[in-house]
């Protein structure tokens, strides 16, 4: 509990905040009010990254917003010469409306009935002209389709993680905070293996490129290979969900847990002992990922450092040191021998591999708060989501400050980004997943009421886009994975 020293202290802090912030208020506007205005036609023909109709929509509205204004303007300025001139008339029998006097006659009811009902006018007009701005956001975006698909529960606790396969069959991975890493079929939602080789929370699942292997990290201070064999059953018809727009708000109220006793992944088949164990780490094993080509592996803990190791040999390959907080996150190129860190410490750094004599390292210092994830997109990108509400779109080539930047209202936790799409999936601890694309303009939020939807934070989201039902997933501490299906048409996603 904080002391009565530390509350007032607090107080104080934040009372010079607000100081701080009216003075410079002040100076912006008294900066606005001495720039000259500038020619619409030049705003017109600066560069924009927003979709030409959005664009379009945006002038409009603002140049409604700028008659509205204009207009409350003249009134004012009618209204000011009609007060002056009754103070004429006053000050001839020894009366001022501007003066200590004000408070006489009927004058003071009138000049204060006008200066009230133009105040109320100047509310009603902004709030309309918001309105506008806003539904005409919504209108655009409402086009976009996400249709909840299956849901898989089984797990007795949260799920930090989720994956998918990049071999056939194609199944879904989990990893929760109950020492368990489940696999399932995506058409029918059942369990089709459990691996129970942790002693600690399965803080990540990845999948081999190649060959059905698993790589998951823990808090036991590992990281374990294991072999999986899969057959998937066949699939059972489904209802039909009716198709729900990725924008439409519905109240919430918590659903019943359900009986944890009623455990479907014991019926699975179970796999006990990995093929590896990499134990390098001093601390919890938060993340892990497969190198290109599959052959080396590396990992990310909470002792500051991320290891490299050859898979064959569990030998460490290399210690990749420089961050002065906890690990976060780590993710490898798909292509390319390139690996990226998040950190605790507010930067994720880049490590290049791709030269077997030259192991350089790039650190990214763009965010205020601990950076969560970091992951590679199919070029030259990176996308960075951090706790303090942001995501940021990096170039490679300069690191110097962010392509763009999404502003959210809610921290961000383990993005993922749509290779063909360039879609960016944001999950919030808020329980809210909401579809970017690489520009920063929203594409749809993902439906959430009593019906379906996380009841609790959303840790993680994967696309799979060879899946023919679903392309997205998402994962969370309501101890359930949901499988969607999201549609957002081109038009939405056009530069």
């Amino acid at each position: 509990m904080p002391t009565e020293s530390g509350s007032w202290s607090t107080a104080r802090q934040t009372k010079q905040k607000r100081k701080s912030n009216s003075l410079t208020l002040k100076r912006t506007n008294s900066s606005e009010q001495e720039r000259p205005g500038l020619q619409r036609d030049l705003l017109e023909g600066q560069d924009s990254k927003l979709p030409s109709s959005v664009r379009n929509t945006l002038m409009e509205l603002f140049g409604q917003i700028e008659r509205e204004f204009e207009n409350l303007y003249i009134e004012n300025l009618e209204l000011r010469r009609e007060i002056d001139t009754l103070n004429e008339r006053l000050s001839v029998e020894g009366q001022t409306i501007d003066g200590a006097d004000l408070s006489k006659g009927q004058m003071k009811t009138k000049a204060s009935h006008s200066t009230s009902q133009l105040s109320q006018k100047l509310k009603t007009t902004y709030k309309a002209s918001t309105s506008k701005i806003v539904s005409s956001f919504k209108t655009t975006t409402s086009r976009a389709i996400c249709q909840l698909v299956k849901e898989y529960v089984g797990h007795r606790d949260g799920l930090w993680d989720v994956g998918v396969t990049r071999t056939h069959p194609v199944v879904l991975g989990t990893a929760s905070a109950d020492h368990t890493a489940l696999l399932w079929s995506i058409e029918t939602g059942k369990c089709l293996t459990k691996y129970v080789g942790h002693a600690g929370s399965v803080n990540s699942i990845k999948f081999h490129p190649t060959d059905q292997i698993a790589l998951t990290a823990s808090g036991d201070q590992t990281a374990h290979i294991w072999r999986y064999v899969v057959q998937l059953p066949t699939p059972l018809p489904t209802a039909d969900t009716s198709q729900i727009s990725g924008e439409e708000e519905v109240d919430f109220s918590d659903k019943d847990e359900g009986d944890p006793d009623g455990d479907i992944s014991n019926d699975c088949p179970t796999v006990r002992v990995p093929i590896t164990s990499l134990k390098s780490h001093q601390g919890v094993v938060i993340a892990a990922d497969w190198l290109v080509g599959g052959k080396q592996a590396v990992t990310a803990s909470w002792d500051r450092t991320a290891n490299l190791y050859d898979v064959e040999t569990s030998e460490l390959v290399h210690a990749l040191t420089g961050h002065d907080q906890e690990l976060t996150h780590c993710c490898t190129h798909p292509t390319q021998r390139l690996v990226v860190t998040a950190s605790r410490d507010t930067t994720f750094r880049l490590w290049d591999f791709r030269d077997p004599s030259i192991h350089s390292v790039n650190v990214f210092q763009g965010h205020t708060d601990t950076v969560t994830s970091a992951v590679f997109t199919v070029g030259d990108n990176v996308v960075s989501g951090s706790d303090d509400r942001t995501v940021k779109v990096w170039d490679l080539k300069n690191m110097r400050s962010p392509i763009a930047t999404i502003r959210t209202d809610s921290a961000v936790n383990r993005i993922s980004v749509s290779v063909g799409q360039r879609i960016i999936a944001l999950p919030h601890d808020n329980r809210q997943v909401r579809l970017f694309d690489m520009s920063g303009v929203r594409l749809a939020r993902l439906p959430r009421s009593n019906r379906q939807g996380h009841r609790r934070m959303v840790c993680c989201t994967v696309w799979s886009e060879d899946h023919p039902t679903c392309n997205l997933f998402s994962c969370g501490f309501d101890r359930q994975a949901i499988g969607w299906n999201i549609n957002i048409p081109a038009l939405l996603q056009e530069k």
